[in-house]
């Protein structure tokens, strides 16, 4: 199996040397060509000329890009190159629609397409322990298996194309309520004087520990929000939750909370910081914000 990742940001990169690790990886691409080029010399492997020729030289190809017309303009370049029993595995975060749309358009060449979102952070990419969440075709899962498990800690078949899109949307709501939560509560710690490094301690090996509360706790509290997970990417996230929403007919105060918020953060350029970056607004209650936040 030959696999080439389109996408050297912190989730490509990471998802690529675990390929290479595991013997899979033939090439890489990215629009800024320096970030190709340089983690094809560290690894060995061909940086491609382009999308097309990235696809001609590979069996299966992962792409991680950051929005919805970048993944079907993805689609688009690749064409040249792509073939009957080929495989896009599509790791971004997109609207269920979107990648409907991705795979019909790959489907009249013989192209399989999964739509792959994953959980787990660059931690997770750099460590090779991303959740997978997969639409699709499940044959094609299995056989992509060696695959999969270079890259993740799991890999979990959820049903059509766009199945994989609709879990991510689950995960991305409760990673806003999980975010509202900690930062609200850290502030109040701070606030009232605590040891804040103790609390997060005690706190994490209680009944409210999570994942979140351990690794960004402890920076967040110091004013260090290096991402991570970057602010304006989990706003664009919710945005593609909340068009889910509208289709229903229903608004979740949790979504419409945080997304006011981040807009908030985004204005004051905080944008390209990790989502803990919520924190800044959230000690603003404490120090004569009042009801700001709210």
């Amino acid at each position: 199996m030959k696999v080439g990742v389109i996408g050297m940001g912190a989730m490509g990169t990471g998802m690529a040397r675990n390929l290479h690790k595991a013997g899979l990886l033939e090439a890489v691409w990215n629009r800024s060509a320096d970030k190709a080029e340089a983690i094809a010399g560290e690894l060995g492997v061909v940086a491609a000329s382009d999308p097309a020729t990235l696809a001609g030289q590979c069996d299966v190809i992962v792409t991680c890009v950051s929005r919805d017309e970048d993944v079907l303009a993805v689609m688009d370049a690749m064409a040249p190159g792509l073939s009957a029993g080929k495989t896009v595995v599509d790791t971004s975060t997109i609207a269920v629609d979107t990648a409907k749309q991705a795979a019909a358009r790959l489907a009249t060449t013989g192209v399989a397409f999964l739509d792959a979102p994953v959980s787990g952070g660059k931690e997770g990419a750099q460590n090779g322990q991303l959740v997978f969440m997969i639409g699709g075709d499940p044959a094609v899962v299995e056989r992509l298996r060696p695959a999969f498990e270079a890259m993740g800690k799991s890999a979990t078949h959820m049903g059509d194309v766009g199945s994989g899109q609709a879990t991510k949307a689950v995960n991305q709501i409760m990673c806003a309520g999980i975010n509202q939560a900690v930062t609200e509560a850290l502030a109040f710690g701070q606030a009232s004087g605590l040891e804040m490094d103790k609390v997060i301690d005690v706190v994490s090996g209680g009944a409210a520990g999570n994942w979140f509360l351990q690794m960004r706790g402890p920076t967040m509290v110091k004013g260090t929000f290096e991402p991570g997970f970057k602010l304006a990417l989990h706003h664009k996230d919710l945005t593609i939750c909340r068009q889910m929403l509208d289709n229903m007919n229903v608004a979740l105060p949790t979504v419409e909370m945080t997304l006011k918020h981040y807009d908030r953060l985004m204005a004051a350029g905080y944008g390209d910081e990790d989502i803990s970056a919520l924190y800044r607004d959230k000690r603003e209650l404490f120090n004569g914000g009042n009801k700001k936040s709210l």
